[in-house]
This record gives C-alpha cells, sequence and structure tokens, in this order.
C-alpha cells in the first residue's frame, strides 16, 4: 500500500513535469501575461532611460548577459540581452523605428518572464537549454526619445540595409553577421486602419516572411518563416479572432527583412496594428508577448514541421478599410439639396509636450458611398437632423469657470465650443474630461462637412438632443465621455 502511495506521488509529479502541448502553452502565457508584465512601463512613449536600468539588471541573472553593441548618433546606449545555452540562435530586433514601440514593452515581459521561477518552468527550460536567445530592445532610441519613426539623421534605418549610413544600422548588420542566427524576428507597428483582409476586424497582428528578391522566390530559408507564421497565427488566433494578417510581400531591396531573409535567416516580420479600446496596445503587448514566446517553443520542438506554405497563404492580406469613426446615412443639405451619406474620420495623434503621452486630432477623411469602409466606432444616423455646432456666447476670463460649464446642457444646446479669453495658462492639451472645444482666440476651426476638416455636429430627432460629434468622438448624453476635444 505504501509503496503504491510512493508510486502515484512520483507519477504525478512526473506528470506535472511533462511539456504542454504548444496550444497549451501560449493558453497558460495569456492567462499569467499579468504576473509578467514589466509594470514600470505602462504606455507606449517611453524612452531609452527608462528601460536602460531595467536592461542593465539582467546582467548575471539566471544566465543572462548584456553587452553594449554601441552608440546611436545622439550617444544613447544600444544594448545586446542573451540568455540560453541551446545550439540554435534566434535573434529579435524592436523600435528599429522610434515610434514602434509595442514589441519592446513585449520583450521586457518576455525578460520577466525567462528570468522568474513559475509552473511554466518545464517549458522555459525547454527554450532555454534548445535555443540562445539574442534580443536588441529599442535600436532607435534617438526616434523613440522624440517619438519619430527615423533616426537622428532623419534616416528611415529599414531602408538601410544596403548602404548602412546609419551606426544603429551598422550594428544590426554586424549582430546578424557575428550570430548567425537561424531566426529572426523584426518586429514593428502598423497603423490602427488596417483590417484582416475584407472584414471588419482589425488587423491586430499582421506577419510577413520578407521577400528576398524582387521575383519573390521560395527557398528553404524563407519557407521556414512562412510555417513559423502559420505556427504562430493557429497559436494565438484564439485571443484575437478574425484579427490576424499577412503584411505585403512586395521586395523592398533596401529593407533589413528583406536583406536578412536573403543572408539566410528566416525572417519573420510582426506589426502590431489596432484592437478597440487599446489606445496604449496594452492588449497588444500581452498577444506580442504570447506569440513570440510560443514562437520559441515552436523552434525548440522543431514544430514549423508541422505546417505547410499553403496555410500562411491562406492569412488573410491587409487592407486599409478601417477608420475610427463611420456615421451612416447622414442628412447632408447643400444648394438645396438633400442626400444621406457616410461620414469617416480619422484621428492623428499629437505627442504631449512632455513628449510621453498624446492626445487626438482629427478630420474627416471620406465621405459618400462608403460602404466599403469600417468603423471601430459606427453609428446609423438615419432620421435625425444634423447641425454643426456653435460658440458659447459668454467669454470665458478664468479656469475655473469652465469647470463650472454644464456641457451636457450646452451642448443640448447646440454649443459645441467656448471661448477662453483669460491671462492664466492654458495647456495645450486638452483636458480628456470636458467635452466642448477651447477657442483662445480667433475662430479657426474647420466647422464645415467637407474632406480635411473637423467639423462639430449636432444630431436631434424631433427636436431633441440624441448626440454630439467633437473632435471626431461621439458623445451620447447616456454614455461615458470617451475622447478628447481640442484647444483651437
Amino acid at each position: 500500500m505504501k509503496f503504491s502511495i510512493i508510486a502515484l506521488f512520483f507519477m504525478s509529479l512526473n506528470a506535472m513535469s511533462q511539456p504542454r502541448p504548444r496550444a497549451e502553452f501560449a493558453q497558460q502565457l495569456y492567462q499569467q501575461h499579468d504576473a509578467h508584465r514589466e509594470a514600470s512601463i505602462q504606455v507606449r512613449r517611453f524612452k531609452h532611460a527608462d528601460i536602460q536600468p531595467l536592461i542593465q539588471r539582467l546582467h548575471g541573472q539566471n544566465g543572462f548577459t548584456v553587452t553594449q553593441l554601441g552608440k546611436s548618433i545622439q550617444g544613447r546606449e544600444i544594448k545586446l540581452v542573451s540568455v540560453g545555452t541551446g545550439p540554435v540562435p534566434v535573434l529579435l530586433w524592436s523600435q528599429m523605428h522610434g515610434d514602434e514601440a509595442t514589441a519592446t514593452m513585449a520583450i521586457l515581459d518576455i525578460f520577466r518572464f525567462l528570468n522568474q521561477d513559475h509552473s511554466l518552468g518545464t517549458e522555459k527550460r525547454e527554450i532555454l537549454s534548445k535555443l540562445t536567445l539574442h534580443f536588441i530592445p529599442m535600436l532607435n532610441p534617438d526616434g523613440a526619445e522624440v517619438w519619430t519613426r527615423r533616426n537622428a539623421l532623419g534616416i528611415d534605418m529599414n531602408r538601410d540595409a544596403a548602404k548602412l549610413q546609419s551606426p544603429e544600422s551598422r550594428i544590426l548588420k554586424q549582430v546578424r553577421d557575428s550570430l548567425q542566427p537561424q531566426v529572426g524576428f523584426n518586429l514593428h507597428d502598423q497603423r490602427i486602419h488596417y483590417t484582416a483582409g475584407n472584414s471588419a476586424k482589425p488587423a491586430t497582428i499582421s506577419f510577413l516572411a520578407p521577400a528576398y528578391d524582387r521575383e519573390k522566390s521560395i527557398n528553404p530559408v524563407r519557407s521556414r518563416a512562412m510555417k513559423l507564421i502559420a505556427a504562430m497565427s493557429a497559436d494565438i488566433a484564439p485571443f484575437i479572432p478574425g484579427g490576424i494578417a499577412k503584411y505585403d510581400d512586395e521586395h523592398e531591396p533596401r529593407a533589413f527583412g528583406d536583406n536578412i531573409q536573403k543572408w539566410g535567416t528566416s525572417t519573420i516580420l510582426i506589426e502590431s496594428g489596432g484592437y478597440p479600446n487599446d489606445p496604449e496596445k496594452q492588449y497588444i503587448r500581452k498577444i506580442n508577448f504570447v506569440a513570440m514566446l510560443s514562437s520559441f517553443l515552436a523552434i525548440a520542438r522543431a514544430e514549423e514541421s508541422q505546417y505547410n506554405e499553403a496555410q500562411y497563404w491562406a492569412i488573410p492580406e491587409n487592407r486599409t478599410l478601417l477608420r475610427p469613426l463611420v456615421l451612416r446615412n447622414v442628412e447632408f443639405k447643400k444648394a438645396n439639396k438633400t442626400s444621406l451619406i457616410d461620414i469617416a474620420w480619422d484621428r492623428r495623434e499629437k505627442t504631449t509636450e512632455d513628449l510621453r503621452h498624446f492626445y487626438y486630432q482629427s478630420q474627416i477623411d471620406d465621405l459618400g458611398d462608403l460602404n466599403t469602409l469600417h468603423g471601430y466606432t459606427e453609428v446609423d444616423c438615419q432620421g435625425l437632423e444634423v447641425k454643426t455646432g456653435h460658440i458659447y456666447p459668454k467669454y470665458i476670463k478664468l479656469l475655473a469657470q469652465i469647470k463650472e460649464l454644464d456641457f451636457k446642457q450646452m451642448l443640448e444646446q447646440g454649443y459645441t465650443a467656448i471661448h477662453y479669453i483669460g491671462n492664466e495658462p492654458l495647456s495645450k492639451e486638452p483636458s480628456p474630461n470636458f467635452p466642448l472645444n477651447i477657442l483662445t482666440g480667433p475662430d479657426q476651426r474647420s466647422n464645415q462637412i467637407k474632406i480635411e476638416h473637423n467639423p462639430d455636429l449636432i444630431f436631434r430627432k424631433n427636436g431633441k438632443f440624441v448626440m454630439a460629434v467633437i473632435n471626431g468622438f461621439v458623445y451620447q448624453a447616456d454614455l461615458p465621455w470617451l475622447g478628447n476635444p481640442v484647444v483651437y
């Protein structure tokens, strides 16, 4: 009897240590992400100085090494983080474009996962025993500092793989050549306007196995990348159903992805797109975390061989069919004629003065028959009367007076902007809790229903206020305000 109990105990212990199927591993990663999330990074516009201590403290911990590769144009250190003892080298680089930070956040989370003890230790050890992982987080720290795509020379580094005119580009080439990684991950962000094919689903993650020549040939190196993408897509599909797309594979001879594929590293492009109500891409950060770690396990187990190129080609292509707001069936009156039109708004991110946050400035992107477009938010306006908003007739002299205004009542009366003439400093960044636009000088609003204009609109039914559109955001009396106004 005693033997049986002991045997059962060891059988149970052995079962617990058995490696999970990769799909189960991905599910566990998804569920446990919060435990590994680097909590000090909450927004996308973090800086080089924010992540350097997080990177440097890894050196010497649990097999991590941190190596300085060189410096950016403005003298910021670019570092390589390596971990693992396996024979298969894998290279990942993020923020080649300074304003594309989602994957960098996920990499910081991956560092925590690989540096901690947890219930997924069996898979972690399997990855680290079969792979050696090399990360270059924030390849373009100067661009990240001011939240711009290009580096301090004004060069797009993803068009610098041929001539290597930037020091950061030379660093990436030297690392690739010295490590000879079998697999490389080129990590980017794409616009939130992309859909997965012709659907209304945002392309939350888009993949690409870049073409290494103009003929878009497929050799074993590129084929492996395609199969790994098929595996990754299967792993993350449950968390973003219908939200996976394939990036355009037109060959770009100056691009790093295309060239690294040509140089013999199976290269996977990951583009982080949009997801509803995720302006700081924190959910997409989580999906990146799952996708990359599950791919490491696939590489460690050579499970890409279970997939084929046809599964890669079956992924729908990116389409730019999404807009932040689409109004349907708006009664548009001009020259004594009334038409029912659709109106689509786009939003541009405006970085705040501290370079760490942003607000939106919107404009009409298109109007007319927009049945081929989709909106993150869509409203059917049929049967509603629409008028452009007016400026509140009383001038505001004190900031405290703004807080006392009953903006719900003002919107019901058709007022969508106020005039502030006080001497107290007013931040250029608008308060998100106040839905009326603020004018600090002459009226410079483009308040017409016209492309590239940003009209304030009031909608009524039978004379009763229904909703307003302020700076491309919808305000409805029975719903919370989720936008921001503009300070003119």
